[in-house]
């Protein structure tokens, strides 16, 4: 059997200067990329995600109330929704889309090009070993590290490797993670002021 990094929405929206932005975004896309330089064996495979908004519904709010509604990010076509240029992306196997027409936080509910679920695409590759990174801490990267355990995989979150929006919000995803058994290193990103 063998382990994947999920490299969760590292996009433009998502950092500095982005509709969306989370404090920290940009430096983590950086250092996802100096990781896989520097630790090129790590990992057997490297997949990604992205929010890929065509019409979400009440996802995007006018106004958002940052709970269950957000400003317009990530939407199909436009600069926002692609990966931040400082994320190395030739390693990437696979990206899995999530959240054409609904509101979708984990990468287990996107899909490759192809249809396949990210799930399926990690069992069909021996994969039993997951490490999570990306954006954001709280919300994204949560829901796609507890799916991963949900779905049997040994799951860690490198937090140093993610961006935390809030700290009432990273605290609840920390309890969530340590609840659901999911490993957690390191300290996100996150603004506190």
């Amino acid at each position: 059997m063998g382990n994947a990094l999920i490299i969760v929405d590292v996009q433009n929206d998502f950092c500095e200067g982005g509709s969306l932005a989370v404090a920290g975004g940009a430096g983590v896309a950086a250092g996802i990329s100096r990781l896989l330089a520097a630790e090129p064996d790590r990992w057997d495979h490297v997949v990604a995600t992205k929010d890929y908004h065509v019409d979400p519904g009440s996802h995007f709010g006018n106004p958002p109330n940052f709970v269950d509604s957000w400003p317009r990010h990530c939407v199909v076509g436009t600069a926002g929704s692609e990966f931040h240029p400082d994320l190395e992306t030739d390693r990437v196997e696979a990206i899995f889309h999530k959240g054409e027409h609904a509101a979708a936080y984990s990468g287990f509910e996107g899909h490759a090009g192809d249809g396949e679920c990210l799930a399926d695409w990690l069992r069909r590759h021996d994969v039993d070993r997951v490490d999570v990174v990306g954006i954001a801490t709280d919300h994204c990267v949560r829901a796609t590290a507890l799916d991963a355990a949900r779905e049997g995989f040994a799951t860690t979150v490198l937090l140093d490797l993610t961006a935390a929006v809030a700290p009432e919000t990273l605290d609840m995803a920390l309890r969530a993670l340590d609840g659901a058994g999911v490993t957690t290193v390191g300290e996100p990103v996150i603004r506190t002021a």
